[in-house]
């Protein structure tokens, strides 16, 4: 036991229950669909995860402050639009030119968030639930009722989602898919080991110790809700290119899947917890069961978003009962002053 204690942390131990509850979802939709575990369900599963996992990490920014963004998905919603739009108008627009345009719409309007938030001392689930609602008013306003349609787009865009960089076993790694990999891993190094990363903690574990401590909280939430809001602008581009056409009501409800994928995958709604692993795992377990229930029961999609709120919910009682029944267990371990002789005991029973 105490091994354990030693080389895993409770948020780990979450970790490999996902993967253990991900391989049970695996076992059991396999003996009930034919074909359940086919290259091609796989490829389209992790075309969707990886949307959601960008948005997620940028979420799990803002959740590790005590803080929330509802806005999400309406951030992605108008980035995929108007970048959209624009391409239809100017096809011979670079890559990484219509890339900065969406990063930059969702750039500004977390920007607008966090100062609300940061600033104008408003709670962030009031600020983010008003700017969800304004930011999809200003996509129909500007929309004029008009589609961006997949005919009009260039046609580098239309090759993207289909382009490869590696095959096994008939299963693809897609651009978007190693883009979201890479994201995940980039930001779980920045909030492990950069000091910014572990301002959020402090300032989500006790934002009173942070203030005394002189963080600067305030422009630190701000540039956790504008990083947020980039990362939800970067996921329209993907939304834009996994999707093609786009209409008025792109992504709405993607907010819904955002924060359940960092609920489940471990991020406390307390703040100061939680890892963009778990954020992972938690988006690729709720894609996976959504997927595998609407191919095995045929269910509505109502019954979907209703099990995303059961999960949410599941999810919030065992961080309060089971993890902070670990945490406290890890805590005290770590405080105890370990006997010589029990170790050299526990080494030779070991042995």
């Amino acid at each position: 036991m105490n091994w354990i204690r030693r080389t895993f942390r409770p948020e780990q131990v979450r970790e490999l229950i996902l993967v253990l509850l991900i391989g049970l979802i695996f076992a059991f939709f396999s003996t009930q669909i034919t074909g359940y575990f086919s290259p091609r369900i796989f490829n389209r599963i992790t075309a969707d995860v990886a949307i959601i996992t960008v948005v997620a990490v940028g979420e799990v920014l803002v959740l590790l402050t005590r803080n929330y963004d509802l806005s999400v998905g309406s951030i992605v919603g108008v980035s995929a639009y108007i970048t959209g739009t624009l391409l239809t108008r100017n096809q011979s627009m670079p890559p990484l030119q219509a890339v900065a345009i969406a990063v930059a719409l969702g750039a500004l309007m977390g920007l607008i968030n966090g100062a609300l938030v940061s600033y104008g001392k408003v709670p962030s689930i009031i600020v983010t639930f008003g700017t969800l609602a304004i930011y999809r008013s200003v996509l129909v306003e500007i929309s004029n009722a008009k589609t961006v349609v997949t005919s009009q787009l260039p046609q580098w865009l239309l090759d993207l989602p289909g382009a490869n960089l590696m095959t096994v076993g008939g299963f693809d790694l897609r651009p978007m898919v190693l883009m979201a990999l890479i994201i995940v891993v980039l930001f779980q190094l920045i909030i492990t080991y950069l000091p910014w990363g572990r301002q959020l903690h402090a300032i989500g574990s006790s934002p009173e110790a942070a203030r005394i401590g002189g963080l600067p909280a305030q422009k630190i939430v701000l540039v956790a809700y504008i990083v947020c809001g980039a990362l939800a602008g970067l996921a329209g581009f993907m939304y834009l290119v996994r999707f093609g056409n786009i209409t008025v009501v792109a992504a709405q409800g993607m907010e819904m899947q955002v924060v359940a994928a960092a609920v489940v995958g471990g991020v406390s709604t307390n703040g100061g917890t939680g890892t963009m692993i778990g954020a992972l795992l938690g988006a690729f377990m709720i894609n996976l069961l959504q997927q595998s229930l609407l191919r095995w029961l045929q269910i509505s999609e109502f019954w979907i978003d209703a099990l995303l709120g059961a999960l949410i919910l599941l999810a919030v009682l065992v961080d309060h009962i089971i993890m902070d029944k670990l945490r406290t267990i890890w805590a005290r371990s770590a405080l105890q002053v370990t006997d010589p002789a029990s170790e050299i005991k526990e080494s030779s029973h070991v042995a």
